[in-house]
Parts: C-alpha cells; sequence; structure tokens
C-alpha cells in the first residue's frame, strides 16, 4: 500500500470510528434508563431508597406485579384498558383517515389543495399543548367533558400523518395503475378500497406506529379532558400515584413497576410489525 493510499485510508478509519462511537454513546443513552427500570422493578421499597439494584438479593418482582394490579382495587388494570383502547383503536382508525386524506390530497384536483396542504403542514408544527385548550372548550360546548370521546376523537387527526398518507401514495401508487382500475369500470372507492389500499399497506403501517406511540405517551389531553379516574389512561393514572408517593411511599415499587409494563406494548407493536414500518420509512426514495 502505497503513502498515498494509507493517507487517504486514515481519515476514513477515524470517521468511521467517530460514526460508531456516537451510534454506541446513543444506544447506552437510550438503554441506560430502560435498564434501570427492568432493575428498580424487581426491588423492594428500602432497596429502591438505597443503593442495592445491583445486588442478587431483594428480588420483589413478582410481589411488585401482584402489588400493582392489587392496588386501588386494581385500578393499574382499568388504565391499561383504557390505554389499549385510546391508542390501538385510534391509532387504527386514525391510520386509515390520514391515509385517506392524503391520498386524495395526492391523487385529486381540486381548489385550493396546495394551500389546504400548507395550512396541514402549518397545523404539523403547532404543539399538542396549544391546541388542549380550545378542544376542552369545543368538548365542553358537546357535552363530552370526562367522558372516553373527549380524549378518543381528537386523535383520530394527525396532520403529521396525512403528510406521511400523501407522501407514501406518491410513492407507491402509480396513477397508470388508478387509471387502469377506472378503465376497467370500477368507481372512486373501490379503487381506492380493492387497489390503492394495498399498496399503501406499508404506509399505513408506519403511519399506525407513529400514531400508536403518540398517542400512548399522550398525557396532557387526558388530563385536560378527564376527573374520572377509571377512564385514565396509563400514562395518567401513575403520574396520580406518582404525585401520592411523596405521602404513602408503597407507591413508588407499584409506580415503577407500571411504568415497565407501560413500555412493553410499544416495544411489541415495533417488533411485530417492523418489516412492514422499515419497508414504509423508504417510501418515496425510489421512484
Amino acid at each position: 500500500m502505497s503513502a498515498t493510499d494509507s493517507t487517504l485510508l486514515r481519515p476514513r478509519l477515524l470517521g468511521r470510528a467517530t460514526v460508531n462511537a456516537v451510534v454506541a454513546l446513543s444506544v447506552l443513552y437510550t438503554l441506560l434508563p430502560v435498564l434501570w427500570l427492568v432493575l428498580a422493578a424487581a426491588k423492594d421499597r428500602d432497596a429502591l431508597f438505597g443503593s442495592d439494584l445491583l445486588s442478587p438479593g431483594d428480588f420483589s418482582f413478582l410481589t411488585n406485579l401482584r402489588d400493582l394490579f392489587a392496588m386501588d382495587g386494581g385500578q393499574y388494570g382499568r388504565w391499561y384498558v383504557n390505554s389499549l383502547l385510546y391508542a390501538v383503536l385510534g391509532a387504527a382508525v386514525g391510520s386509515l383517515v390520514s391515509t385517506a386524506c392524503g391520498y386524495a390530497f395526492d391523487k385529486y384536483r381540486f381548489r385550493h389543495k396546495e394551500k389546504l396542504f400548507g395550512l396541514v403542514l402549518a397545523a404539523v408544527m403547532v404543539p399538542q399543548t396549544v391546541l388542549a385548550l380550545p378542544l376542552y372548550l369545543m368538548a365542553s360546548e358537546a357535552g363530552l367533558v370526562n367522558t372516553f370521546w373527549a380524549v378518543f376523537i381528537p386523535v383520530l387527526f394527525n396532520p403529521f400523518g396525512v403528510y406521511l398518507g400523501r407522501v407514501f401514495s406518491q410513492g407507491y401508487v402509480p396513477d397508470e395503475v388508478l387509471e387502469a382500475a377506472r378503465i376497467d369500470g370500477a368507481g372512486e372507492l373501490t379503487t381506492y378500497a380493492k387497489v390503492a389500499l394495498r399498496m399503501l399497506g406499508p404506509g399505513l403501517v408506519t403511519i399506525f406506529l407513529f400514531q400508536l406511540t403518540a398517542i400512548w405517551n399522550n398525557f396532557f389531553l387526558p388530563m385536560v379532558m378527564l376527573s374520572d379516574q377509571d377512564l385514565y389512561p396509563v400514562s395518567l393514572g401513575l403520574y396520580a400515584w406518582n404525585s401520592s408517593a411523596s405521602v404513602s411511599p408503597e407507591y413508588y415499587p407499584v409506580v415503577i413497576m407500571g411504568s415497565l409494563l407501560a413500555v412493553l406494548p410499544l416495544i411489541l407493536a415495533f417488533a411485530l410489525l417492523q418489516r412492514f414500518w422499515r419497508s414504509g420509512l423508504t417510501a418515496g426514495a425510489v421512484k
């Protein structure tokens, strides 16, 4: 190897080492809180306030799990079911709405289309906390405050999902296929449901995962809308328990155990749907 080749190879190796170091630090930064959560969930209250998380003794995982579902008359189980309804059902319906809107923005011509899509893009930049008070006032006028629908209906409409739906429609659904379906006599709804929607499958799953994560972690909207603890999602319920832990320390172990169980649905969803999700993220990269 010549000196010139060695000189060119050295920056490449240094660049690769730097990238690997940054990736390793990022992975460590991400996994350390999860590791602490797993270790803390297996310890009793005394070990949590000490420095014994890494010690093999004081293993109380099953005890903490039993206490979690027994605390306050099994309240955590109701919160978990609520979160599944809000997140899974809301993400399923919301992803269908977003995909249909994105498909319409991509394939149809109508008046002020680009201006309306500009409003959609502008809505993406609006923080959800800013919308909580207007949504509360609207829900109050409709008599929906402190009901399931006060949290469920707002999560069905996601501007970012509409944007992704248009991108996926551009990348996955050729205009020629739609024209062929129309020539064969298919109506617009039939063309969308039986042709376009099947081709949009990976994009639909990607939007579903984004909305599932956002709804599952939604905290501020339920806190504004709900006062009945039986309607709380997991995030708000654990917050209420954690607020009580300063007075009643027995809540600390169950809050940590509940937090550990709260991340499992998201991990499971990404693990089961990662094949569709990864392919959906590449939509539009190659046309």
